[in-house]
């Protein structure tokens, strides 16, 4: 299913705060603690998801003008791929992944690493990375997962 990937502008930043709490309650909540979720959401209000797009490249997914998947490029470190949960499984992650590779290409990066919720490793691994280390906050379990990249992702 192909949907319009494109840079995040101030005005989607309502739409990527409700969809990441909406990924963050329906998919993650099934391999974290309720506490762990309500930590991690106060990251992605509306105020902190605006201080993100000064910070890092934000990309989204764009069907039918809705949004429906958010990933960001923070130099060589993936952060913050999330896919509304009605939208998951169906190429939506892949297709950002693949945009966030092609612009860590042109930016002469050779490697890609992402710290990985439990949730998402399965999508990461499928992708090409491996697993560095796993750390620990608190009772939030992250992976950190690596992959080298290619001129043909």
């Amino acid at each position: 299913m192909d949907c319009e990937i494109r840079p995040a502008h101030a005005q989607d930043v309502d739409a990527i705060s409700r969809l990441i709490v909406a990924a963050l309650q329906t998919s993650n909540a099934q391999d974290y603690p309720a506490a762990v979720i309500a930590q991690v959401q106060e990251n992605f209000s509306p105020h902190a998801v605006r201080q993100l797009l000064s910070k890092r490249q934000v990309w989204v997914a764009q069907m039918a003008g809705e949004i429906v998947g958010t990933a960001s490029l923070d130099g060589p470190v993936v952060r913050s791929v999330f896919v509304a949960p009605d939208r998951q499984g169906q190429g939506v992650g892949r297709q950002l992944m693949a945009e966030l590779e092609r612009q860590a290409l042109s930016a002469g990066l050779t490697q890609l690493t992402v710290p990985s919720s439990i949730t998402a490793e399965g999508f990461y691994a499928n992708l090409g990375f491996h697993t560095l280390r796993e750390q620990h906050h608190g009772e939030e379990r992250t992976l950190i997962m690596q992959r080298k990249l290619t001129s043909t992702p």
